[in-house]
């Protein structure tokens, strides 16, 4: 028996919430609450809501805040918020799809926008589930092979790198992050997940008088260094794999420059694939928050300002988007900090 999809409808305001109601009662399943804390308790009983109306304006606990303890949890990560608010500001709206919201709808609500809306993203989400599902049993059936595959592969590109291991999967989540935003299909967020780790790839084939001069390199050691995004290129593309395609396009064009004057062809804008451009902005992010041997690590907030200045050197759009999901890109550098600590502590015992 198919049930109606259940939906949870969480407002301070009573007669908001009985607006509501009286539009989708006669075609879905309907609970509310009347402020973050209690919408949280009934997140805890099953079986879970498939969608959520949240409004942004409550005393204590903002619709802000309740969605980003639902994107921080496994079990409700996946549910689908809509703000219901009064609030129209760009930055309002950024700031809410940053939290984790799928969309919209102003106040006061129109009863074909709330159904329209409610319906679409219903929608997209049993898409989104049936896909990750057969994503999940592709994934699941190379883990071992391929995973292991391009871990070492990744390694190999950075083997003299203490921090290589965290470096490269950090740097890779915040790829993914990217492309989530820009709605890629789970597919292609899989794929950019694995791919990017491999960008520096061909840097096993760059001598380690030229790889760990601690000077200047000069003018023709640079043209050897270069070289690595040539040789990343011809190792990865042995494999037409649609995994191994992109790898290979990351690992060839992730100095490429927006405007031009990047290397190794010197490609402009949209000529350069997109899954590089993603790269070039999250590698830079982390090299610049990461403490090597030569400099401390940058502050987040100098980083994010630094992508933010930047000009010619990264697609505008998507260092927008990079930047606009800075809640998101934040807790993925709290998360693999935590793991760099636990490495060391496990080094030092």
């Amino acid at each position: 028996m198919n049930f109606p999809p259940k939906i949870l409808i969480v407002d301070d305001q009573p007669d908001n919430i009985h607006v509501l109601i009286g539009v989708l009662k006669d075609t879905y399943t309907l609970i509310a609450a009347g402020d973050g804390p209690r919408a949280l308790d009934l997140l805890k009983k099953k079986p879970l809501p498939d969608l959520i109306l949240l409004d942004i304006m409550m005393p204590g606990m903002d619709g802000y805040e309740v969605c980003r303890v639902l994107k921080a949890d496994p079990a409700t990560n996946k549910i689908p918020v809509i703000f219901i608010t009064a609030m129209t500001e760009v930055e309002d709206e950024a700031k809410g799809f940053a939290a984790g919201g799928v969309d919209y709808i102003t106040k006061p609500v129109s009863a074909a926008i709330v159904l329209a809306r409610v319906r679409t993203h219903l929608a997209l989400a049993n898409q989104q589930f049936v896909c990750e599902r057969t994503v999940g049993e592709q994934v699941a059936t190379i883990s071992k092979g391929q995973r292991d595959a391009i871990y070492m592969l990744g390694n190999a590109g950075e083997y003299n790198d203490d921090d290589t291991g965290v470096h490269i999967w950090r740097m890779a989540s915040y790829c993914k992050a990217v492309a989530r935003a820009l709605k890629w299909s789970v597919e292609a967020q899989e794929n950019l997940l694995l791919a990017a780790p491999m960008h520096d790839t061909g840097k096993i084939g760059i001598p380690d008088a030229v790889l760990k001069k601690p000077g200047k390199l000069t003018e023709e050691e640079w043209a050897i260094m270069r070289k690595h995004t040539t040789i990343g290129h011809k190792i990865l593309s042995v494999s037409d794999t649609p995994l191994f395609a992109m790898a290979a396009d990351i690992a060839l064009c992730h100095h490429e420059r927006w405007e031009g004057g990047g290397y190794p062809r010197g490609l402009v804008g949209e000529d350069i694939p997109a899954s590089a451009r993603i790269v070039a902005l999250a590698d830079v992010f982390d090299a610049l928050t990461m403490a090597r041997p030569y400099k401390e690590a940058w502050e987040t907030d100098r980083a994010f300002e630094y992508l933010s200045d930047s000009q010619g050197h990264f697609d505008p759009s998507f260092r927008d988007k990079f930047i606009s999901i800075k809640d998101s890109i934040l807790e993925i550098k709290k998360h693999w900090d935590k793991k760099t600590k636990d490495k060391k502590i496990e080094k030092t015992d």
